[in-house]
């Protein structure tokens, strides 16, 4: 226990070490050229395995007023409209969602429907705007863009990912000069002992 005890606390010592040369030594900025750069150098990672959608959602009740006027305001693309649509829709909608205007996955805009969508990419080929209804809802969707699974996924998409996977990388690479360093100096001034 002793052993194990010591062997945690030096295991402790070195990770503060590290995390506290990081913090005062490693680079952290990206920059968006750095990223692009990696996103083109790297497409076939970035390969879709899902549908994915800029979308508009709006659950209402059967008895909204104005229904054809909120179908038509939710297929326009004009920024006026889509105020006066969201003005309407905070008065009558049980669920207004545009996802911060980013791509998501087609799952979690079915999940939304009450029923399944058959064969997304003929669905997402030949619609830009759904509706369907069930007793108490009216359920509106409006398809801004859309990526099929097996195509290269947008920028925008895989941002985020490309921001982890450098920095890991450069964390990696980091803590492999540092420790090098350290043996190296080691060995330099010959202070280490061989167990």
């Amino acid at each position: 226990i002793e052993n194990q005890l010591q062997e945690t606390r030096t295991n402790l010592v070195i990770y503060q070490y590290q995390r506290q040369m990081m913090l005062e030594k490693m680079d952290t900025v990206l920059t968006e050229t750095e990223l692009e750069n990696y996103y083109t150098a790297n497409e076939k990672s970035f390969i879709l395995s899902s549908n994915i959608v800029k979308a508009l959602f709006i659950k209402l009740p059967v008895e909204t007023p104005n229904i054809e006027k909120i179908k038509l305001l939710a297929r326009s693309n004009d920024q006026n409209d889509l105020q006066q649509l969201e003005n309407y829709c905070y008065q009558f909608a049980e669920k207004f969602d545009d996802f911060n205007e980013e791509w998501v996955s087609m799952d979690r805009l079915s999940v939304e429907l009450q029923n399944d969508i058959e064969n997304e990419e003929n669905f997402l080929k030949r619609n830009t705007f759904f509706e369907t209804t069930d007793s108490i809802s009216i359920y509106l969707i409006s398809i801004r863009d859309y990526r099929l699974r097996s195509s290269l996924a947008p920028f925008e998409y895989v941002k985020n990912d490309i921001k982890r996977i450098i920095w890991n990388t450069r964390r990696f690479e980091f803590i492999q000069s540092l420790e090098n360093g350290i043996y190296n100096e080691a060995l330099q001034e010959n202070s280490f002992k061989i167990y």
